[in-house]
């Protein structure tokens, strides 16, 4: 057996919002006690109030989560400023947490004592790794591959960076009762689980494959040998490029046909650097895109029908949402479609959870290994039928 139960509210006081969570999610789970759960709530809320008032509900609960840029569910939809909660129950599945501190400091060890801590009480080979850690004070691609070198290439990481509604100022991290910052949360699922995932951008190429030939960490210096913000004006028009140029991403190529996202964030007319939202790499393969609202928008569904043509059984029981904050940036009043759109295909009383974050961590495929991508849409199924 493997449930999962919902709760979401959108009442701004934190006591109500949680006690209504708590309630809803009581009813639903029928006398059966979660073992785990995610949380994902607005950053003005009192975290810790929260927090203490799940762990004094379900003691000892294994709960990872943290702020967003919005909230998803299955119950109200997309919203803003409000908490939800997803709560797991199994008997066949085992959910072991983990936590990293200081991942601005030393990443590779906060990723080693998170993993070392989650497989420390496990009992068999985990199967999927969600986390959600920490988006400002480090780098997104450093603490993924981090994780990855931790835990395993080939174990899918799933989740996203933490968010704080674009003030970019400070984000926080949920661990059992402790509200963090500069932390990797994670949980570590092992036993009869059954997993799918899709991923989809809605974001295609315009320009011709070139290569990222100077480059250090999250700054493009150089394509073909040409500065990057030439290279992009060149195809874009500088006018065009001054107005739009965060529209106008980087596809990173990782074979011949699958790619993942970096989305610019600034440029030195100077210099002639491109800034990016996440480190790519030198020598990487790259093409200029373009996306409309609408492309975004399918996106979402592209996704979501990738997952249920790889859930390996029939029944799933839960859906994990990721989205980008830029996505719903874009897609301003339209963001509530990217939900209705993406569980189309799925029956209706399927829980589901998920938020808008600083970044998304998902595998570009089935079996291969997990990326960090910019203004994506994850979907993860889980099941064990």
């Amino acid at each position: 057996m493997f449930k999962s139960v919902i709760g979401h509210s959108n009442d701004p006081d934190s006591l109500m919002a949680i006690t209504e969570v708590i309630n809803e999610c009581t009813r639903s789970l029928a006398g059966i006690k979660p073992q785990a759960g995610i949380l994902f709530t607005a950053v003005d809320f009192d975290h810790s109030l929260i927090l203490q008032k799940i762990q004094d509900t379900f003691p000892g609960i294994a709960l990872i989560g943290g702020t967003t840029n919005g909230e998803i569910s299955s119950i109200l939809e997309f919203q803003q400023d409000s908490l939800t909660l997803m709560l797991f129950a199994s008997d066949t599945v085992e959910i072991q947490p983990g936590l990293g501190l200081n991942a601005s400091k030393d990443p590779e060890q906060a990723a080693q004592q998170a993993i070392s801590q989650a497989m420390a009480h496990s009992t068999a080979q985990p199967k999927l790794c969600l986390t959600f850690p920490e988006s400002l004070t480090s780098s997104g691609v450093v603490i993924l591959e981090s994780l990855k070198r931790n835990l395993g290439e080939n174990i899918p990481i799933i989740g996203g960076m933490t968010a704080d509604d674009y003030a970019f100022e400070k984000t926080y991290q949920f661990f059992q009762d402790q509200v963090l910052s500069d932390a990797i949360p994670v949980l570590l699922f092992s036993g009869d689980l059954l997993i799918s995932h899709g991923v989809a951008s809605g974001w295609t190429p315009i320009s011709p494959k070139s290569r990222i030939t100077k480059a250090k960490d999250n700054v493009v210096y150089e394509i073909e040998n040409q500065r990057a913000l030439d290279f992009y004006q060149q195809y874009l028009g500088p006018e065009t490029f001054a107005a739009n140029y965060a529209i106008h991403a980087l596809a990173i190529f990782d074979s011949q046909d699958r790619y993942y996202m970096r989305a610019p964030n600034s440029y030195d007319p100077d210099i002639g650097s491109v800034t990016f939202f996440a480190d790519i790499p030198e020598q990487a393969i790259v093409q200029i895109t373009d996306a409309s609202r609408e492309d975004i928008l399918k996106a979402s569904e592209t996704s979501l029908q990738e997952a249920i043509t790889h859930y390996p059984g029939t029944n799933p029981a839960s859906l994990l949402l990721v989205s980008c904050a830029a996505r719903r940036r874009i897609l301003g009043t339209l963001t509530s479609q990217e939900y209705q759109l993406a569980t189309t295909y799925l029956p209706q009383k399927l829980p589901c959870c998920g938020f808008y974050a600083y970044g998304e961590i998902a595998p570009l495929q089935q079996h291969s290994q997990s990326k960090f991508h910019n203004k994506t849409f994850v979907t993860l199924l889980l099941g064990d039928t």
